[in-house]
Protein backbone atom coordinates (compact mmCIF):
# COMPACT_ATOMS: atom_id res chain seq x y z
CA UNK A 1 0.00 0.00 0.00
CA UNK A 2 1.49 3.36 -1.07
CA UNK A 3 -0.68 5.62 1.11
CA UNK A 4 -0.90 5.36 4.88
CA UNK A 5 -3.22 7.13 7.28
CA UNK A 6 -6.75 7.06 8.64
CA UNK A 7 -9.71 5.32 7.07
CA UNK A 8 -13.34 5.82 8.03
CA UNK A 9 -16.89 4.53 7.77
CA UNK A 10 -18.96 7.70 7.92
CA UNK A 11 -22.61 8.04 6.86
CA UNK A 12 -23.61 11.23 5.08
CA UNK A 13 -25.98 12.66 2.48
CA UNK A 14 -25.07 15.75 0.46
CA UNK A 15 -28.36 17.17 -0.76
CA UNK A 16 -28.86 19.12 -3.97
CA UNK A 17 -25.30 20.12 -4.85
CA UNK A 18 -23.97 20.46 -8.36
CA UNK A 19 -22.04 17.20 -8.59
CA UNK A 20 -19.08 17.42 -10.95
CA UNK A 21 -16.89 14.40 -11.71
CA UNK A 22 -15.01 15.29 -14.91
CA UNK A 23 -13.52 11.81 -15.33
CA UNK A 24 -17.01 10.32 -15.41
CA UNK A 25 -18.55 13.21 -17.34
CA UNK A 26 -20.99 13.76 -14.50
CA UNK A 27 -22.32 17.28 -14.07
CA UNK A 28 -25.78 17.40 -12.52
CA UNK A 29 -27.69 18.70 -9.52
CA UNK A 30 -28.29 15.52 -7.53
CA UNK A 31 -27.94 14.00 -4.09
CA UNK A 32 -25.01 11.80 -3.07
CA UNK A 33 -25.32 9.35 -0.19
CA UNK A 34 -22.34 7.84 1.61
CA UNK A 35 -22.83 4.61 3.57
CA UNK A 36 -20.01 3.28 5.72
CA UNK A 37 -17.48 5.51 3.98
CA UNK A 38 -18.44 4.49 0.44
CA UNK A 39 -20.50 6.28 -2.20
CA UNK A 40 -23.74 4.29 -2.04
CA UNK A 41 -26.19 6.15 -4.25
CA UNK A 42 -26.38 9.11 -6.63
CA UNK A 43 -29.74 10.53 -7.65
CA UNK A 44 -32.58 12.90 -6.95
CA UNK A 45 -34.43 13.07 -3.61
CA UNK A 46 -32.51 10.20 -2.06
CA UNK A 47 -33.74 8.90 1.30
CA UNK A 48 -31.45 10.01 4.12
CA UNK A 49 -31.69 6.62 5.88
CA UNK A 50 -31.03 8.39 9.15
CA UNK A 51 -27.72 9.80 7.92
CA UNK A 52 -26.52 13.31 8.63
CA UNK A 53 -27.67 15.62 5.81
CA UNK A 54 -25.48 18.40 4.41
CA UNK A 55 -27.39 20.93 2.32
CA UNK A 56 -25.52 21.51 -0.94
CA UNK A 57 -27.72 24.02 -2.76
CA UNK A 58 -25.49 26.49 -4.58
CA UNK A 59 -22.39 24.40 -3.85
CA UNK A 60 -20.23 22.09 -5.97
CA UNK A 61 -19.44 18.53 -4.90
CA UNK A 62 -16.35 17.11 -6.64
CA UNK A 63 -13.74 14.41 -6.23
CA UNK A 64 -11.31 15.55 -3.54
CA UNK A 65 -7.84 16.70 -4.53
CA UNK A 66 -4.51 14.88 -4.69
CA UNK A 67 -1.22 16.78 -4.24
CA UNK A 68 1.86 14.93 -5.48
CA UNK A 69 4.37 17.54 -4.24
CA UNK A 70 4.32 18.51 -0.56
CA UNK A 71 7.12 19.25 1.91
CA UNK A 72 6.11 18.07 5.39
CA UNK A 73 9.54 18.93 6.92
CA UNK A 74 9.37 15.76 9.01
CA UNK A 75 11.85 14.60 10.19
CA UNK A 76 14.18 17.46 11.03
CA UNK A 77 12.19 20.72 10.88
CA UNK A 78 9.05 20.03 12.84
CA UNK A 79 9.04 23.71 13.85
CA UNK A 80 8.01 24.45 10.24
CA UNK A 81 5.62 21.53 9.61
CA UNK A 82 4.69 18.11 10.95
CA UNK A 83 2.79 15.20 9.48
CA UNK A 84 -0.17 16.19 11.65
CA UNK A 85 -0.17 19.91 10.79
CA UNK A 86 0.63 19.40 7.10
CA UNK A 87 -2.14 16.86 6.57
CA UNK A 88 -4.58 19.06 8.52
CA UNK A 89 -3.68 21.90 6.15
CA UNK A 90 -4.24 19.59 3.21
CA UNK A 91 -7.65 18.54 4.52
CA UNK A 92 -8.62 22.21 4.88
CA UNK A 93 -7.58 22.73 1.26
CA UNK A 94 -9.82 19.94 -0.03
CA UNK A 95 -7.17 17.24 -0.39
CA UNK A 96 -7.80 13.56 0.28
CA UNK A 97 -4.20 12.44 -0.37
CA UNK A 98 -0.73 13.96 -0.63
CA UNK A 99 2.79 12.78 -1.45
CA UNK A 100 5.62 14.07 0.75
CA UNK A 101 9.08 14.94 -0.54
CA UNK A 102 12.24 13.19 0.77
CA UNK A 103 14.54 16.20 1.34
CA UNK A 104 14.19 16.02 5.11
CA UNK A 105 16.79 15.46 7.86
CA UNK A 106 17.64 12.65 7.55
CA UNK A 107 16.86 12.34 3.86
CA UNK A 108 14.48 9.53 2.96
CA UNK A 109 17.06 7.37 1.19
CA UNK A 110 16.84 4.12 3.18
CA UNK A 111 14.02 1.70 3.89
CA UNK A 112 14.42 2.23 7.66
CA UNK A 113 13.80 5.98 7.43
CA UNK A 114 10.85 5.39 5.12
CA UNK A 115 9.29 2.78 7.39
CA UNK A 116 9.65 5.12 10.35
CA UNK A 117 7.81 7.88 8.53
CA UNK A 118 5.04 5.56 7.45
CA UNK A 119 4.59 4.39 11.05
CA UNK A 120 4.35 8.00 12.23
CA UNK A 121 1.78 8.76 9.54
CA UNK A 122 -0.39 5.87 10.68
CA UNK A 123 -0.66 7.59 14.05
CA UNK A 124 -0.54 11.30 13.12
CA UNK A 125 -1.89 11.88 9.61
CA UNK A 126 -5.31 13.48 9.18
CA UNK A 127 -5.58 12.21 5.58
CA UNK A 128 -3.77 9.43 3.69
CA UNK A 129 -0.18 10.35 2.84
CA UNK A 130 2.50 8.71 0.72
CA UNK A 131 6.23 9.25 1.05
CA UNK A 132 8.61 9.60 -1.86
CA UNK A 133 12.21 8.44 -1.60
CA UNK A 134 15.41 9.94 -2.94
CA UNK A 135 16.88 8.90 -6.29
CA UNK A 136 20.44 9.25 -5.02
CA UNK A 137 21.96 8.63 -1.60
CA UNK A 138 21.78 11.83 0.42
CA UNK A 139 20.43 13.51 -2.73
CA UNK A 140 24.11 14.05 -3.48
CA UNK A 141 23.90 12.81 -7.07
CA UNK A 142 26.74 10.31 -6.70
CA UNK A 143 25.14 6.91 -6.07
CA UNK A 144 21.66 5.50 -6.62
CA UNK A 145 19.53 4.49 -3.68
CA UNK A 146 18.26 0.92 -3.34
CA UNK A 147 15.11 1.67 -5.30
CA UNK A 148 13.79 -1.88 -5.26
CA UNK A 149 14.08 -2.11 -1.47
CA UNK A 150 12.53 1.33 -1.03
CA UNK A 151 9.62 0.44 -3.32
CA UNK A 152 9.04 -2.72 -1.29
CA UNK A 153 9.01 -0.57 1.85
CA UNK A 154 6.26 1.60 0.37
CA UNK A 155 7.97 4.44 -1.54
CA UNK A 156 5.33 6.26 -3.59
CA UNK A 157 7.82 7.62 -6.14
CA UNK A 158 11.46 8.66 -6.42
CA UNK A 159 12.78 12.22 -6.56
CA UNK A 160 15.76 14.37 -5.61
CA UNK A 161 13.44 17.37 -5.49
CA UNK A 162 15.31 20.54 -4.65
CA UNK A 163 18.28 19.30 -6.67
CA UNK A 164 18.74 17.92 -10.17
CA UNK A 165 20.56 14.64 -10.74
CA UNK A 166 23.68 16.31 -12.13
CA UNK A 167 25.10 13.35 -14.08
CA UNK A 168 23.27 12.34 -17.25
CA UNK A 169 24.83 8.88 -16.98
CA UNK A 170 23.51 8.41 -13.45
CA UNK A 171 20.09 9.70 -14.49
CA UNK A 172 20.02 7.17 -17.31
CA UNK A 173 20.87 4.36 -14.89
CA UNK A 174 18.14 5.57 -12.54
CA UNK A 175 15.56 5.33 -15.31
CA UNK A 176 16.70 1.84 -16.24
CA UNK A 177 16.94 0.59 -12.65
CA UNK A 178 13.58 2.10 -11.72
CA UNK A 179 11.85 -0.05 -14.34
CA UNK A 180 11.64 -2.83 -11.72
CA UNK A 181 9.72 -0.74 -9.18
CA UNK A 182 6.61 0.36 -11.04
CA UNK A 183 7.03 3.82 -9.47
CA UNK A 184 7.44 7.16 -11.24
CA UNK A 185 10.63 9.23 -11.22
CA UNK A 186 9.72 12.86 -10.46
CA UNK A 187 12.45 15.20 -11.62
CA UNK A 188 13.59 18.66 -10.60
CA UNK A 189 15.02 20.10 -13.81
CA UNK A 190 17.77 22.64 -13.33
CA UNK A 191 21.21 23.47 -14.72
CA UNK A 192 22.96 24.86 -11.61
CA UNK A 193 25.78 26.47 -13.56
CA UNK A 194 23.14 28.80 -15.04
CA UNK A 195 21.01 29.35 -11.94
CA UNK A 196 23.76 29.92 -9.34
CA UNK A 197 23.27 33.30 -7.71
CA UNK A 198 19.79 33.71 -9.16
CA UNK A 199 16.97 35.01 -6.95
CA UNK A 200 14.25 35.62 -9.54
CA UNK A 201 13.59 35.22 -13.26
CA UNK A 202 16.28 36.75 -15.45
CA UNK A 203 14.58 39.50 -17.42
CA UNK A 204 13.54 43.12 -17.42
CA UNK A 205 12.21 43.07 -13.84
CA UNK A 206 15.35 41.50 -12.37
CA UNK A 207 17.46 44.05 -14.21
CA UNK A 208 15.40 46.93 -12.85
CA UNK A 209 15.51 45.56 -9.30
CA UNK A 210 19.19 44.67 -9.47
CA UNK A 211 18.56 41.09 -8.40
CA UNK A 212 20.52 38.08 -9.64
CA UNK A 213 18.70 36.48 -12.55
CA UNK A 214 17.64 32.83 -12.99
CA UNK A 215 17.18 32.22 -16.74
CA UNK A 216 14.50 30.03 -18.25
CA UNK A 217 17.31 28.10 -19.91
CA UNK A 218 18.34 26.98 -16.44
CA UNK A 219 15.17 24.88 -16.42
CA UNK A 220 14.61 24.03 -20.08
CA UNK A 221 18.09 22.56 -20.58
CA UNK A 222 17.34 20.11 -17.79
CA UNK A 223 13.93 19.33 -19.26
CA UNK A 224 15.49 18.62 -22.65
CA UNK A 225 18.03 16.24 -21.11
CA UNK A 226 15.47 14.28 -19.09
CA UNK A 227 13.08 13.94 -22.03
CA UNK A 228 15.94 12.74 -24.25
CA UNK A 229 16.88 10.11 -21.67
CA UNK A 230 13.25 9.01 -21.34
CA UNK A 231 13.03 8.64 -25.11
CA UNK A 232 16.30 6.68 -25.25
CA UNK A 233 15.42 4.31 -22.37
CA UNK A 234 11.66 4.13 -23.17
CA UNK A 235 11.00 4.72 -19.46
CA UNK A 236 8.36 7.09 -18.03
CA UNK A 237 9.12 10.18 -15.99
CA UNK A 238 7.41 13.16 -14.38
CA UNK A 239 8.60 16.77 -14.61
CA UNK A 240 8.09 18.82 -11.47
CA UNK A 241 6.95 22.46 -11.18
CA UNK A 242 7.41 23.58 -14.79
CA UNK A 243 7.67 27.35 -15.14
CA UNK A 244 9.01 28.26 -18.60
CA UNK A 245 7.34 28.26 -22.01
CA UNK A 246 10.42 26.56 -23.51
CA UNK A 247 9.91 23.65 -21.11
CA UNK A 248 6.27 23.35 -22.15
CA UNK A 249 7.23 23.30 -25.83
CA UNK A 250 9.78 20.53 -25.22
CA UNK A 251 7.27 18.46 -23.24
CA UNK A 252 4.53 18.83 -25.85
CA UNK A 253 6.90 17.75 -28.64
CA UNK A 254 8.14 14.76 -26.64
CA UNK A 255 4.61 13.60 -25.85
CA UNK A 256 3.70 13.88 -29.54
CA UNK A 257 6.71 11.69 -30.33
CA UNK A 258 5.48 8.99 -27.94
CA UNK A 259 7.60 9.71 -24.87
CA UNK A 260 5.77 8.74 -21.67
CA UNK A 261 6.27 12.00 -19.80
CA UNK A 262 3.94 13.86 -17.46
CA UNK A 263 4.25 17.22 -15.75
CA UNK A 264 2.85 19.45 -13.05
CA UNK A 265 2.45 23.19 -12.59
CA UNK A 266 1.99 25.07 -9.32
CA UNK A 267 -0.73 27.55 -8.39
CA UNK A 268 1.81 30.38 -8.03
CA UNK A 269 3.27 29.85 -11.50
CA UNK A 270 -0.25 29.64 -12.96
CA UNK A 271 -1.46 32.78 -11.18
CA UNK A 272 1.49 35.18 -11.04
CA UNK A 273 4.35 36.63 -13.07
CA UNK A 274 7.70 38.12 -12.13
CA UNK A 275 6.03 41.53 -12.01
CA UNK A 276 4.78 40.54 -8.54
CA UNK A 277 8.37 40.43 -7.27
CA UNK A 278 8.55 44.23 -7.47
CA UNK A 279 7.11 44.19 -3.93
CA UNK A 280 10.28 42.38 -2.75
CA UNK A 281 8.05 40.22 -0.54
CA UNK A 282 10.17 37.19 0.31
CA UNK A 283 7.03 35.06 0.12
CA UNK A 284 7.26 35.54 -3.66
CA UNK A 285 10.66 33.85 -3.81
CA UNK A 286 10.30 30.30 -5.04
CA UNK A 287 12.21 27.64 -7.00
CA UNK A 288 11.78 27.81 -9.95
CA UNK A 289 11.04 31.54 -9.94
CA UNK A 290 7.97 33.34 -11.21
CA UNK A 291 8.40 34.10 -14.90
CA UNK A 292 6.84 36.33 -17.56
CA UNK A 293 3.28 36.71 -18.79
CA UNK A 294 4.27 34.68 -21.86
CA UNK A 295 5.44 31.81 -19.66
CA UNK A 296 2.28 31.97 -17.57
CA UNK A 297 0.12 31.87 -20.70
CA UNK A 298 2.02 28.80 -21.94
CA UNK A 299 1.43 27.00 -18.64
CA UNK A 300 -2.29 27.79 -18.74
CA UNK A 301 -2.57 26.59 -22.34
CA UNK A 302 -0.77 23.36 -21.42
CA UNK A 303 -3.07 22.88 -18.45
CA UNK A 304 -6.10 23.30 -20.67
CA UNK A 305 -4.95 20.93 -23.41
CA UNK A 306 -3.66 18.26 -21.01
CA UNK A 307 0.04 18.60 -21.78
CA UNK A 308 0.32 19.40 -18.08
CA UNK A 309 -1.97 16.91 -16.40
CA UNK A 310 -1.49 17.83 -12.75
CA UNK A 311 -1.48 20.80 -10.42
CA UNK A 312 0.87 20.44 -7.44
CA UNK A 313 1.31 23.02 -4.70
CA UNK A 314 5.01 22.42 -3.91
CA UNK A 315 3.91 23.36 -0.38
CA UNK A 316 7.22 24.47 1.18
CA UNK A 317 6.87 25.78 4.74
CA UNK A 318 9.48 28.14 6.21
CA UNK A 319 9.66 29.83 9.58
CA UNK A 320 8.92 33.54 9.92
CA UNK A 321 12.54 34.17 10.91
CA UNK A 322 13.79 32.62 7.67
CA UNK A 323 11.51 34.68 5.46
CA UNK A 324 11.62 37.95 7.40
CA UNK A 325 14.90 38.97 5.77
CA UNK A 326 15.91 40.84 2.60
CA UNK A 327 14.72 39.11 -0.58
CA UNK A 328 18.21 37.96 -1.59
CA UNK A 329 18.80 36.28 1.80
CA UNK A 330 15.46 34.48 2.00
CA UNK A 331 15.08 30.77 1.21
CA UNK A 332 13.05 29.63 -1.78
CA UNK A 333 9.56 28.29 -1.15
CA UNK A 334 5.93 29.13 -0.36
CA UNK A 335 3.02 27.33 1.25
CA UNK A 336 -0.04 26.43 -0.78
CA UNK A 337 -2.19 23.57 0.48
CA UNK A 338 -4.90 25.67 2.13
CA UNK A 339 -5.20 28.25 -0.63
CA UNK A 340 -4.70 26.30 -3.87
CA UNK A 341 -8.31 25.90 -4.95
CA UNK A 342 -9.34 29.41 -3.99
CA UNK A 343 -6.33 30.99 -5.68
CA UNK A 344 -6.81 29.02 -8.89
CA UNK A 345 -10.54 29.65 -8.91
CA UNK A 346 -9.96 33.38 -8.40
CA UNK A 347 -7.12 33.82 -10.89
CA UNK A 348 -8.05 31.25 -13.56
CA UNK A 349 -11.72 30.21 -13.43
CA UNK A 350 -13.34 33.55 -12.58
CA UNK A 351 -11.56 35.38 -15.46
CA UNK A 352 -12.52 32.57 -17.87
CA UNK A 353 -8.97 31.29 -18.48
CA UNK A 354 -9.72 27.73 -17.33
CA UNK A 355 -13.02 25.90 -16.98
CA UNK A 356 -13.98 24.74 -13.50
CA UNK A 357 -14.23 21.16 -14.73
CA UNK A 358 -10.67 21.27 -16.08
CA UNK A 359 -9.33 22.71 -12.84
CA UNK A 360 -11.05 20.03 -10.77
CA UNK A 361 -9.66 17.24 -12.95
CA UNK A 362 -6.08 18.57 -12.83
CA UNK A 363 -6.30 18.81 -9.04
CA UNK A 364 -7.65 15.29 -8.57
CA UNK A 365 -7.77 12.52 -11.15
CA UNK A 366 -4.81 13.87 -13.14
CA UNK A 367 -2.15 13.66 -10.42
CA UNK A 368 -3.57 10.42 -9.00
CA UNK A 369 -3.25 8.62 -12.32
CA UNK A 370 0.31 9.84 -12.89
CA UNK A 371 1.48 8.32 -9.62
CA UNK A 372 -0.54 5.13 -9.73
CA UNK A 373 -2.99 6.11 -6.99
CA UNK A 374 -6.67 5.26 -7.03
CA UNK A 375 -8.28 8.31 -8.63
CA UNK A 376 -10.96 9.96 -6.47
CA UNK A 377 -14.30 9.45 -8.17
CA UNK A 378 -17.97 10.05 -7.48
CA UNK A 379 -19.30 6.66 -8.53
CA UNK A 380 -21.25 4.07 -6.60
CA UNK A 381 -18.92 1.80 -4.67
CA UNK A 382 -15.98 4.23 -4.61
CA UNK A 383 -14.41 5.37 -1.34
CA UNK A 384 -15.80 8.73 -0.25
CA UNK A 385 -13.03 11.11 -1.32
CA UNK A 386 -15.13 14.22 -1.78
CA UNK A 387 -14.80 17.98 -1.55
CA UNK A 388 -17.73 20.37 -1.18
CA UNK A 389 -16.95 23.81 -2.59
CA UNK A 390 -18.63 27.20 -2.42
CA UNK A 391 -17.54 29.00 -5.61
CA UNK A 392 -19.26 32.24 -4.57
CA UNK A 393 -17.79 32.58 -1.08
CA UNK A 394 -15.18 35.30 -0.59
CA UNK A 395 -12.60 35.32 2.17
CA UNK A 396 -9.38 37.05 3.12
CA UNK A 397 -6.22 34.99 3.60
CA UNK A 398 -5.00 35.49 7.16
CA UNK A 399 -2.12 33.86 8.97
CA UNK A 400 -4.16 32.99 12.06
CA UNK A 401 -6.49 30.80 10.00
CA UNK A 402 -3.76 28.46 8.74
CA UNK A 403 -3.57 24.90 10.01
CA UNK A 404 -0.01 24.77 8.71
CA UNK A 405 2.72 25.68 11.18
CA UNK A 406 4.11 28.14 8.64
CA UNK A 407 2.52 31.13 6.96
CA UNK A 408 4.92 31.99 4.13
CA UNK A 409 2.07 32.43 1.67
CA UNK A 410 2.14 34.84 -1.26
CA UNK A 411 -1.58 35.33 -0.68
CA UNK A 412 -1.50 36.86 2.82
CA UNK A 413 -4.00 39.69 3.01
CA UNK A 414 -5.55 38.98 -0.38
CA UNK A 415 -9.25 38.35 -0.87
CA UNK A 416 -10.14 35.17 -2.77
CA UNK A 417 -13.37 33.84 -4.24
CA UNK A 418 -14.05 30.14 -3.72
CA UNK A 419 -13.93 28.17 -0.50
CA UNK A 420 -13.68 24.58 0.71
CA UNK A 421 -16.74 23.82 2.81
CA UNK A 422 -16.18 20.14 3.60
CA UNK A 423 -13.61 17.47 2.79
CA UNK A 424 -14.03 13.70 3.00
CA UNK A 425 -10.92 11.53 2.73
CA UNK A 426 -10.98 7.72 2.71
CA UNK A 427 -14.53 7.67 4.00
CA UNK A 428 -14.19 10.23 6.81
CA UNK A 429 -15.08 13.90 7.18
CA UNK A 430 -11.66 15.45 7.79
CA UNK A 431 -12.52 19.14 7.45
CA UNK A 432 -15.53 21.41 7.78
CA UNK A 433 -15.11 25.14 7.35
Amino acid sequence: MILVGPRGTEDLVVRGARVVDPAGRLDAIVDVRVDDGLVAQIGERLPANGHRVVEGAGLVLAPAFVDPHVHLRTPGREDEETIESGTAAAAAGGYCAILAMPNTDPIVDTADVLRGLRARAEAEAKIPVGFTAAITVGQAGQRLTEMGELADAGAAAFTDDGRPVASAGLMRRALEYNAITGRRLALHCEEPSLTHGGHMHMGAVSAELGLGGWPSLGESLGVARELSLARDTTQPLHLMHLSAHESVDLLRAAQAAGVEASAEATPHHLCLTDEAVRSLDANLKMNPPLRTAHDRAALIEALNDGTIAAIATDHAPHSREEKDVPFEAAPFGVTGLETAFAALHTYLVEPGLVKLETLLERLSTGPARIFGLEPPRIVVGAPANLVLLNPAATWRVREERFRSRSANSWLLGRRLRGKVVLTMAAGRVVHEG
